[in-house]
């Protein structure tokens, strides 16, 4: 008995959470090593690059990326883009025991809702109805209520963009993480067409001729720059434990209701259903803040400290040593 297009989804995305969630670690690692022979990265530095370890985490990047990609062609974003957060905790779990970064008990308690929600996704998943060719996918995008739907984000963007960024988006992280969650969703449906389309035509129906394939790669090749840019921006401008759950809730909330609009996954599907469904994905919400709340971050380096050491010998005790050591960020005349 072969696997219904879910499982074959469900498999691809668990998959893809893993080695996505290891690619963090080894790049991580690999960034460490480069830092301590080189310049880090942080500061400017290209020595990860000669580094194994760094390309060794870029490919299972690559390779996870590649079989969200396709889980997504099989199965329906309802059920696909929760289990996304299943790569935090593999990330967790590895950096506990690769780089000693210790899981406190309220982040096992987050790991245990995360993957108590994905369960319940899972056993209400509705069934993948794969469209039979690009347009009817075309007839999708265009039904009145998508319409509505991209109409409405296009105009939330352009605010957000030409309105909000220049007054508060070094201010508000709501404003560039809105641009690339608003975008996310477009982005998902559009390679999700894409997907379906190639897949189509390996099994002989040849999609390329249709303009309407490569209407889809033009708006995805778009939204994922847009995405990209903002995303970069809010992390140089945020820290990173506010910006990662922040963005997986609203681009995972956004992507849902984009795919329930245009492929209409909850049609057929009962109240009780859908109850369950939206439940086990407030609880992999909950799970993935909370892990995120309390993971140990290493600490900043000391701003304002510079210590200058007189002597030629390299390790001394501070007290054999004649020192100079600023501690304030202020210039003092002698």
């Amino acid at each position: 008995m072969g696997f219904s297009d879910n499982s074959k989804g469900l498999v691809l995305a668990v998959a893809s959470s893993a080695f996505i969630g290891s690619s963090f670690i080894l790049k991580k690692k690999g960034l460490k090593r480069a830092g301590a022979s080189g310049t880090r990265a942080g500061v400017g530095g290209y020595t990860y690059l000669l580094e194994p370890l760094w390309w060794a985490g870029m490919i299972t990047m690559i390779v996870g990326e590649v079989a969200n990609f396709v889980a997504y062609v099989y199965a329906p974003a309802v059920l696909v883009t929760p289990l996304g957060a299943l790569s935090i905790i593999v990330s967790a779990c590895l950096a506990h025991f690769m780089m000693k970064e210790r899981i406190q008990k309220m982040g096992i308690v987050g790991c245990v809702t995360c993957i108590a929600g994905s369960v319940v996704i899972v056993i209400h998943a509705p069934q993948e109805h794969t469209p039979s060719s690009v347009r009817e996918i075309w007839t999708l995008a265009t039904q009145p209520t998508f319409l509505i739907y991209v109409a409405a984000t296009l105009s939330i963007v352009l605010a957000l963009v030409f309105h909000f960024e220049p007054r508060y988006g070094q201010t508000n992280i709501l404003v560039y993480l809105g641009i690339c969650s608003l975008m996310g969703s477009l982005t998902v449906v559009s390679i999700k067409a894409i997907g379906i389309a190639i897949k189509l035509t390996l099994e002989g129906i040849n999609q390329i001729a249709y303009p309407q394939t490569w209407f889809f790669l033009m708006v995805a090749a778009i939204c994922v720059i847009m995405q990209l840019n903002y995303l970069n921006k809010a992390l140089d401008t945020f820290n990173a434990t506010l910006v990662s759950p922040v963005y997986y809730v609203m681009f995972t909330t956004l992507t849902i209701i984009a795919s329930v609009i245009m492929f209409k996954d909850w049609s057929g599907q009962n109240a009780s259903s859908i109850a369950s469904e939206i439940c086990g994905f407030i609880t992999v919400l909950s799970g993935t803040i909370i892990l995120h709340a309390t993971r140990e971050h290493e600490p900043p380096p000391p701003v304002g400290t510079v210590t200058w050491y007189v002597s030629g010998d390299s390790v001394k005790n501070p007290e054999d040593e004649h020192l100079i050591t600023l501690r304030s960020s202020e210039y003092y005349e002698p």
